[in-house]
């Protein structure tokens, strides 16, 4: 049990990447590559936008 929500949560993570990248570069190479970073790239995002993790 604790195997598969481990994958879906690293699935997740790399979804996100994945949109959160082709929406600010419309590239595939660095949806990939951001893609398999997933959770850092995520919390990357949310750390360096305008306004922080309050939005």
């Amino acid at each position: 049990m604790r195997n598969t929500a481990t994958q879906a949560g690293i699935g997740l993570g790399s979804a996100i990447a994945v949109a959160i990248s082709w929406s600010l570069h419309k590239s595939v190479v660095w949806a990939a590559i951001q893609g398999f970073f997933g959770w850092f790239y995520v919390a990357y995002y949310v750390l360096t936008r305008p306004g922080g993790i309050g939005g």
